[in-house]
Order: structure tokens, then sequence, then C-alpha cells
């Protein structure tokens, strides 16, 4: 099964420097070695944005292109909405960028990877996949 990995995963995977890679960073490398990542266009803009300089942006951007874009129609801008509508009506907050993941994953029996505690609640509400990481590489 393909997994829609989220802007909070690749953050911590390709900004941030560390000694030991944590336990998403491993999950996401596993994944990509399976060839389940799957990316959608608003979570490459987020990682995208507000880099600090040209050379940071050119140098991320290339990496990402390893991963193309999933191409996204008016369904799932519409599904999107209505994820988004039915949290709202249930008391639970969000991000248009984090409904549009939902919807994406929705309706192509994905599963989302992410380390925002925020798709726990909207799991709640319309059932969305969270893939965890695995004991393994935990």
């Amino acid at each position: 099964m393909s997994v829609l990995v989220d802007t909070t995963v690749w953050s911590e995977a390709l900004r941030r420097r560390v000694t030991r890679p944590a336990s998403t960073t491993r999950e996401l490398s596993a994944l990509i070695d399976e060839d389940r990542v799957v990316v959608i266009g608003a979570v490459r803009q987020e990682l995208l944005s507000g880099l600090r300089t040209a050379e940071q942006f050119r140098s991320l951007r290339d990496r990402l292109r390893a991963f193309p874009d999933v191409d996204l129609d008016h369904v799932d801008y519409e599904n999107a909405a209505s994820c988004f509508n039915e949290c709202r009506a249930r008391g639970v907050q969000g991000a248009n960028t984090d409904f549009l993941l939902c919807a994406a994953a929705i309706r192509r029996d994905w599963s989302i990877f992410t380390a925002d505690g925020d798709f726990a609640h909207y799991r709640k509400v319309i059932g969305i996949k969270l893939h965890p990481v695995r004991r393994a590489l935990a």
C-alpha cells in the first residue's frame, strides 16, 4: 500500500541535522526503499517555502524531484472541504492542507505518515489510516 508522507516527516528527515536519525526518519527511509512513498504538490510547496537561500531551495527541490506528485482533481478538493466540514462540525479544527492529504488518502486507500498529532483527531471523525513506525525501525 502506498503511503502519503506529510510535511512534518519530510522536515524531520530533510532539514534537521541530527547525529542519530529519529524513528520517523528511519521509517521514511524504509518506505522509500520499498517504493511506497507518494507526495502531493501541497506538501512539496510547504517544504520548499521559507528556505533562507536559493541554494537551499535548489538542493531540496532537486532531492524532492525523485518523488513525482500525485495528480489531484476537483473531487479531491471537494472531498477535502467535506472532511474539513465534518471535522469542524465535531469540534476538530485543522489546516486546509491537512484535509487535502486526508481526502487524497481516503480516495486512494492510502495511509498517511505524519508526526502531526492533529491527524489522530481527524482519524476519529473521518476514518483516515495512519502509517505507524514499525517496531523493527523504532
